[in-house]
């Protein structure tokens, strides 16, 4: 596996490079960036860090297009891997509430950083975007 790493990282790079990586570390961190990289699981988590506990209604009326079914699994799948706590409250109807825990609230400050990068370069972004379609346009003329 090849790891990249900004040049703020090269401490770290170093340490990785001379110590043997776990194959259960590595095997880990490739499922939990499949699973992050989902589609609802990191807006799920942003809703959750922005907002605190919540019932799963509210949850699904702030991820805009997630189906119930959906949302259901994600929740399931983050609590699975210690990132959210489900609470049930004795009541009729049931009330459930969803909450990130130490473990979500990590994830959710590592991934704060897509976020500064998004807004730092996000004219970038978009202007190589419209330079690569405006080359395609041209090539299949």
């Amino acid at each position: 596996m090849q790891t990249a790493f900004s040049p703020a990282d090269a401490s770290l790079q170093a340490h990785i490079a001379a110590e043997a990586i776990d194959p259960r570390v590595e095997a880990l961190v490739t499922e939990l960036i499949g699973r992050i990289a989902d589609k609802w699981t990191m807006v799920v988590l942003d809703v959750l860090a922005e907002h605190g506990e919540m019932r799963f209604t509210r949850l699904g009326e702030l991820v805009e297009g997630v189906s119930q079914k959906m949302l259901t699994k994600t929740l399931r799948q983050m609590e699975r891997d210690g990132l959210v706590t489900r609470t049930v409250h004795p009541v009729v109807p049931p009330r459930v509430e969803y909450k990130l825990t130490e473990l979500g609230l990590g994830l959710s400050e590592a991934f704060c950083g897509v976020w500064i990068w998004a807004a730092q370069h996000r004219e970038q972004v978009e202007h190589a975007r419209q330079t690569f379609d405006q080359r395609v346009a041209e090539q299949q003329k």
